[in-house]
């Protein structure tokens, strides 16, 4: 076993601003190599597209927090669908996953494209040079959540700042779901009172009507919980990095976002491109073995932190040909920026179509859009889980 001095970091600049060129390395040398991680201590990262792709779905890594080996490293106690495993993960998802259907996200496109064209007017009436990601791609998926959730607007700045404040880890990852939870236990008892249009009224009524009729409850109070902690935890910030990272490598591939521009009908194939080009996340949440687990020539011990690094395995050049370019042109079909297996990605309909839409309207706005700091100056935010930037000065120029 390798010791401290061995162990590859996850924890320090040249990771965070460019994780990209360590996976690169590692699937060269070390395809299944030991790491510390912040908050986790020692794990194994596993980075090559086709073990990446069967460690996703193999039942011998599972996610229960209260499961996970000792070795001076915390875990985050969050009951959430992401944290959960089989018969507890099949029930919530089934119930959940009503709520991020492909129908579903195509009735919300219409008052998406309205919150979009709302943004890119304020964006506009503050001059020339703006900050596309807190302007434009923060706010437009967490009020698109808040909506289907029933959050008051009153409360939408502190939801987007304490989902942020997630991201940073450390003492954040206990204060952050402690503190969601306080918030949605007193809007589930508003909403019980007083129902609105709204996924979570939904929820309550459902859980209600079941305890009335004397059945077995389908949904607890926890999970009526869980699910609100969910929906607001994995559908901001994965679709805030897809807009404002897809926009970034448009502006730094013109000719691609030329060819969009010609011809919008290329968008859902874009937004698949620009998933595998980007990964808005750079790894799955860490999971750990539950007994001996063979990756290639590697066997990692029972009792073990595992990081999934999905977006390595969207550079993979043995599943993606010259994977570092970006070409809205290709089948991108197989990329795996929602993971796969039984926690594949419930919201994928859903940030789908935001992104299309932020896109599409975006482009169509501000047809000279431009960066307006040379891209090797931007920063990435110093989070190992999450592939975002911290912030996205553009030029707007002549708009519509």
């Amino acid at each position: 076993m390798a010791d401290a001095a061995d162990l590859v970091s996850l924890d320090d600049d040249a990771y965070y601003q460019d994780p990209l060129a360590l996976f690169a390395r590692l699937r060269e040398s070390r395809p299944v190599a030991l790491a510390r991680m912040p908050d986790f201590g020692r794990v194994w990262i596993i980075t090559r597209y086709a073990d990446v792709r069967a460690a996703l779905a193999d039942p011998r890594l599972v996610n229960q927090p209260d499961r996970g080996p000792d070795d001076g490293g915390s875990v985050p106690s969050v009951h959430a669908l992401l944290n959960t495993d089989p018969p507890d993960h099949t029930r919530l998802r089934r119930l959940m996953q009503k709520a991020f259907t492909p129908r579903r996200a195509a009735q919300l496109r219409p008052r998406t494209a309205e919150i979009a064209t709302r943004l890119l007017t304020q964006m506009a009436a503050g001059g020339d040079v703006v900050d596309l990601l807190g302007g434009y791609a923060r706010p437009l998926p967490i009020t698109v959540i808040s909506e289907l959730l029933g959050i008051p607007e009153r409360d939408r700045t502190w939801i987007w700042i304490i989902v942020t404040d997630y991201g940073k880890g450390g003492a954040e990852l206990q204060r952050v779901p402690q503190e969601l939870g306080t918030y949605f236990t007193r809007l589930i008892c508003a909403k019980r009172a007083e129902p609105g249009n709204d996924l979570l009224s939904a929820l309550i009524l459902a859980h209600d009507a079941a305890g009335e009729d004397g059945a077995e409850t389908a949904l607890t109070t926890t999970d009526l919980l869980s699910a609100a902690y969910h929906l607001v935890m994995a559908g901001f910030d994965t679709t805030v990095n897809l807009i404002a990272s897809g926009t970034l490598a448009l502006l730094t591939h013109p000719e691609e976002m030329a060819l969009l521009r010609q011809d919008p009908s290329l968008l859902p194939a874009a937004v698949e491109e620009l998933l595998r080009f980007t990964s808005p996340v750079n790894h799955v949440s860490a999971r750990f073995t539950n007994e001996d687990l063979p990756v290639g020539d590697v066997v990692i011990p029972a009792g073990e932190w595992v990081v999934i690094a999905t977006s390595s395995a969207n550079r993979d050049p043995a599943q993606f040909p010259d994977p570092d370019r970006l070409d809205l042109s290709r089948d991108s079909g197989s990329h795996i920026a929602f993971g796969h297996g039984i926690h594949y990605c419930l919201g994928a309909p859903l940030a789908r179509m935001e992104a299309e839409v932020a896109l599409g309207a975006l482009l169509t706005r501000f047809p000279e859009l431009s960066l307006a700091v040379p891209s090797e100056e931007l920063r990435w935010r110093a989070v190992s889980l999450m592939n975002g930037l911290e912030s996205l000065p553009v030029r707007l120029g002549r708009h519509c």
